[in-house]
């Protein structure tokens, strides 16, 4: 285990092997949570979260939903169907 100290500028440098087995490159960002066992950092999401309603012209059908209310109907049951499968 490696240690690392907080700077007067409240930075902390992550060791050079994390660094590179994660992939992360200089301008990498961050979400910060404080949990009940310390701090956790994670790597934040390229994509800010969406709803259905912003997205569903992005998605691929072979036919075209009545209704939004249809279209999360069809979503959520994808959903289930795969991780009924295990895919989730």
């Amino acid at each position: 285990m490696e240690t690392t100290r907080l700077s007067t500028k409240g930075q902390i440098v992550l060791p050079k092997n994390i660094r590179a087995s994660r992939l992360w490159g200089p301008g990498t960002e961050f979400t910060v949570e404080e949990t009940r066992d310390g701090v956790l950092l994670r790597p934040a999401r390229p994509f800010p979260e969406t709803d259905l309603e912003e997205v569903a012209g992005c998605l691929r059908s072979k036919r075209k939903a009545k209704t939004v209310a249809q279209m999360h109907t069809a979503s959520e049951r994808e959903v289930i169907r795969r991780h009924d499968r295990g895919r989730y």
